[in-house]
């Protein structure tokens, strides 16, 4: 599995000089949140602050900033090897001739540069950095109506640390989602699910199922599937698309049995689930209340499509909303106003 902290190191690895592009400051409606980002370095790019216009401007002024770092001689520092990042070889921030945007900070087609800083050496291109403040009017091309400041920075050792850092962080605390069966509708699911923030794990008992799946997801072959539903953490969501049926209502009933589930969603007909209602309640010792929290078929019935990659589409974005409102759920019940009340 390569994780999203393995893409981002490995980004950082083969960039070179990369700047760091982030929204810091929103007014209004905005493509993305305070504290999005992205990074750009001379050829490539990682993550987004949105698209569109606004982010072209950013990408060319960051490649503006990092033209700039120009080399300097590798006599500046005795210690080479304790330079900053890149440890390469040594360089220094705008070069005399690169003063910045001096262009009307009040027009939305030239937006400002501020606080460049000026330094000696690489030592001090951690100091370096400008801003956009761009309003999203017509005049760019992009009519969100909202204001957003960008602040850019050349991403030096300490701030590549603190990216790892907090990206480590976030993927420690992604919500899990746990996929049985990699058949035709698996693929294409695990597919949608890889491109979403969330750990995504596909489960089969068959090793040749598993195979060609997306890098950024994990695996595991057991033959006891419905062990793992045991085994999760708490508001995981579960999605159950197994080649067996009686594996399906296996795997089904360990996960409706958690009260702390944000989705149990299992694919068939209305005949397998009018089954599976029966054998639930009569042999397995379900109750009508967590038979209600099943979700089936997976992904809907208002679109009258079976091909894996619509099923896939669908129930991707149901197991997200799942998610997100159960997180919302989770967030409202520990506020101390709710403790109070309770």
């Amino acid at each position: 599995m390569n994780s999203k902290v393995q893409s981002l190191k490995d980004f950082l690895g083969q960039a070179g000089w990369a700047a760091l592009v982030e929204v810091a400051a929103t007014k209004g409606s905005t493509p993305r949140e305070t504290g999005a980002f992205m990074l750009v370095s001379a050829s490539a790019i990682y993550g987004t602050i949105g698209g569109g216009q606004l982010e072209y401007m950013a990408i060319d002024k960051a490649r503006q900033m990092l033209g700039s770092l120009r080399p300097a001689p590798l006599g500046e520092f005795a210690d080479v090897a304790a330079a900053p990042h890149p440890p390469a070889g040594t360089f220094s921030p705008y070069s005399d001739g690169e003063k910045g945007d001096s262009r009307n900070a009040g027009d939305p087609l030239s937006p400002s540069l501020r606080g460049e800083g000026k330094g000696e050496g690489l030592r001090d291109a951690g100091k370096m950095f400008a801003t956009l403040d761009v309003p999203l009017g017509p005049e760019i091309g992009q009519c969100c109506g909202g204001r957003v400041e960008v602040l850019i920075r050349p991403v030096d050792g300490a701030l590549e640390q603190e990216l790892i850092a907090k990206a480590e962080v976030e993927e420690a605390h992604l919500p899990h989602v746990y996929l049985f069966g990699g058949g035709h509708v698996g693929q294409a699911l695990a597919s949608a699910l890889a491109l979403l923030p969330i750990h995504a794990v596909v489960v089969e008992t068959r090793a040749e199922a598993l195979e060609g799946m997306p890098e950024t997801v994990e695996t595991r072959l057991t033959p006891m599937p419905e062990a793992v539903v045991r085994d999760a953490p708490a508001g995981a969501a579960f999605a159950i698309l197994t080649h067996d049926h009686a594996l399906d209502f296996l795997i089904v009933a360990e996960a409706l049995k958690r009260g702390d589930a944000a989705y149990v969603g299992m694919i068939g007909s209305k005949t397998k689930k009018a089954t599976f209602k029966n054998w639930f309640l009569k042999s397995a010792d379900g109750s009508e209340a967590e038979f209600n929290r099943l979700v089936s078929p997976i992904g809907g019935n208002a679109v009258k499509d079976k091909r894996p990659p619509v099923i896939a589409a669908l129930a991707a974005a149901e197991i997200m909303t799942a998610l997100v409102s159960h997180a919302t759920e989770a967030t409202a019940s520990s506020t101390p106003e709710k403790a109070m009340a309770d």
